[in-house]
């Protein structure tokens, strides 16, 4: 789409595509949220996302592209609010002296997406199978009862979805 020779430099495209672009992306996104804020958080991490890409001139249609970085952007915060809102459900079961403080929730808030990120590229049974063994501590025999497989299988489920894991954190700690 950009084939001037002066956008072969990265800032310059980057540039070229934000000016033509951001207003138009923060206007659509303002029709599906009820926001206007939100609409330009998620329209700048769409553009911070594009910035990321290591070959920015390859993007022929930049809009389809800045569209579904967007939509990702918009499933990850719906996803973090759920997870969120499951996590306080489930706290308020608990006595207050048992709360964690307002700094420690947001680090067990961090984590809780950094683990459902990890596990949702695992098949439903492998999510399970770690759910089930490291929430409400079955054994691999009751997992894999439960699950109507073999414990060998279970073993394999667990092991990716702890691999995946440990990965996730790695990525973060860089």
């Amino acid at each position: 789409m950009y084939s001037d020779a002066r956008l072969d430099k990265k800032p310059d495209l980057l540039s070229l595509i934000f000016r033509s672009d951001y207003r138009w992306l923060t206007d659509r996104l303002r029709r599906r949220i009820a926001y206007g804020c939100e609409a330009e958080d998620v329209a700048s991490e769409a553009f911070l996302r594009l910035a990321q890409l290591p070959n920015l001139s390859s993007v022929q249609e930049p809009r389809a592209m800045l569209t579904t970085l967007a939509k990702r952007v918009l499933y990850e915060n719906w996803r973090k609010r759920d997870l969120e809102k499951a996590y306080l459900a489930a706290l308020s079961n608990k006595p207050e002296m048992y709360h964690p403080s307002p700094e420690q929730q947001e680090l067990l808030m961090e984590a809780l997406f950094i683990i459902d990120q990890a596990l949702e590229g695992l098949c439903i049974k492998a999510r399970q199978a770690f759910l089930y063994s490291q929430l409400d501590g079955m054994t691999y025999a009751e997992i894999a009862n439960e699950l109507g497989v073999s414990v060998s299988m279970i073993r394999k489920y667990i092991a990716k979805a702890l691999t995946n894991c440990y990965l996730a954190t790695q990525d973060v700690d860089e």
